[in-house]
């Protein structure tokens, strides 16, 4: 014999729910409005204290004890210079990582705890990195001080997220394409390297954009492998010394006179520029293969 519920409940029921649902989703609006007051805040105060002291002045001259002389010339250059080698290097290897992990690799024992140590090492502390670039590439390999030291020691900063974020991207691409695509005669590595990449590369690119954000603006590693701070002069090669913009705006921001917290607050909008840049360009890379796969 069927027992019927009683409609009543059923009704009260669904109108608490439903009152639930509204509260919650006023509670998370507030949340969000209240994150974005404060990153609205933040950046207009940056804006307000920086904007006198950017022009085409502060980004033409070297760092300098007088905050009207000060500029971004060295620091610029050697973030850019820093980029080009962190890029190439941190996506390749955390790509090519990713595809052996997820195409090659067999699932067993070894292979999982690989796959967790690395997912753990996304969360390691980049002072850490800054230790083990220290002892490997500036000591070990004696690269020194140089744009290449810190190049391939912010690259195992970011190596695992780039990691992550790929295995995911690939992991999301459907069998039923790899499937097609051996149906069609086609071997392991041209399934990979023209169905399963192409596909994946909208992932691939907002995780590696995100990494390489965190890459630029950091300093620890950077003053773990005593990277100078003033520098004026600009690197003629990977091997030359440098500075970069974190430690050139940490330094006027620890100074003592009102004067260098403005010229440090023009100095992260800069950063933010190349910030906006990066992810501009990874947004209309992503599009593009979205609308094409």
């Amino acid at each position: 014999m069927v027992k019927y519920t009683d409609e009543t409940i059923v009704m009260k029921r669904i109108q608490t729910r439903l009152k639930w649902n509204k509260v919650w989703k006023r509670i998370f609006f507030l949340a969000t409005m209240f994150a974005l007051f404060i990153l609205v805040v933040l950046v207009g105060r940056i804006v307000f204290q920086g904007i006198g002291y950017f022009d085409w002045y502060f980004f033409n001259q070297y760092a300098s004890r007088f905050p009207e002389k000060a500029g971004v010339k060295a620091a610029f250059i050697g973030s850019i210079l820093l980029m080009l080698v962190v890029a190439p290097t941190s996506i390749i290897l955390g790509v090519a990582t990713a595809i052996y992990l997820e195409e090659y690799a067999k699932k067993n024992k070894l292979n999982d705890l690989i796959r967790t140590n690395i997912s753990n090492l996304a969360g390691v502390p980049s002072i850490v990195f800054g230790l083990l670039g220290l002892t490997i590439f500036v000591r070990m390999f004696g690269l020194g001080k140089s744009v290449l030291a810190a190049g391939l020691t912010m690259s195992l900063l970011i190596l695992p997220i780039i990691i992550v974020a790929a295995q995911e991207a690939i992991r999301a691409v459907p069998n039923e394409q790899r499937e097609a695509s051996y149906a069609m005669g086609a071997t392991k590595w041209q399934t990979i390297s023209r169905v399963v990449l192409p596909a994946a590369i909208p992932g691939i690119l907002t995780g590696s954009i995100l990494a390489l954000s965190r890459a630029i603006g950091e300093t620890a590693p950077l003053v773990v492998i005593g990277i100078p701070v003033i520098v004026h002069f600009l690197p003629d090669s990977l091997l030359s010394e440098f500075t970069a913009l974190p430690l050139q705006i940490y330094d006027w921001a620890k100074r003592p006179q009102e004067e260098f917290q403005h010229v440090a607050a023009a100095g992260i909008i800069v950063l933010m520029m190349v910030l906006i840049l990066m992810n501009s360009i990874a947004v209309y890379i992503r599009n593009k293969f979205q609308k094409r796969y």
